[in-house]
């Protein structure tokens, strides 16, 4: 398993991974709920998802949107097994350990803060002016 510092590094140059920001709905998803809340369901996501030994539709199995966590695992590349491989020096075909799943928590925790979370805009309703 690599240092988190080296893969972040790596996935520093590569285009495909930063071009993965938050969008308008996960932002306001994540103020709402708060990063420990949302790092929380990043545990039972990963548990669910990605720990299995042949994970369900593995390589396909996390949408792009929807969601802080899936956004997250795009650009930290755990995603899937593959990229989990290839990235982090995480064999595929084993379940994760509790080690390895603190990882991947580890590193979409991270990349989650390191986010700047877009600005949601404040409507006031006036009742009772009239447009004259």
């Amino acid at each position: 398993m690599r240092d988190l510092d080296a893969v972040f590094a790596a996935l520093a140059k590569s285009a495909f991974r930063r071009r993965f920001a938050l969008g308008v709905r996960e932002g306001r998803y994540l103020r709402e709920r708060g990063v420990e809340a949302v790092v929380a369901q990043a545990h039972e996501l990963i548990t669910k998802r990605l720990a299995p030994q042949a994970p369900l539709n593995d390589g396909k199995q996390t949408p792009f949107r929807g969601h802080p966590v899936f956004i997250a695992q795009h650009a930290t590349a755990t995603c899937c097994r593959g990229c989990l491989a290839k990235w982090h020096d995480i064999a595929a075909g084993k379940v994760l350990d509790e080690t390895e799943r603190r990882h991947v928590v580890d590193a979409i925790d991270s990349w989650l803060r390191a986010q700047p979370l877009p600005e949601i805009a404040v409507v006031e309703k006036r009742q009772g002016e009239l447009p004259f």
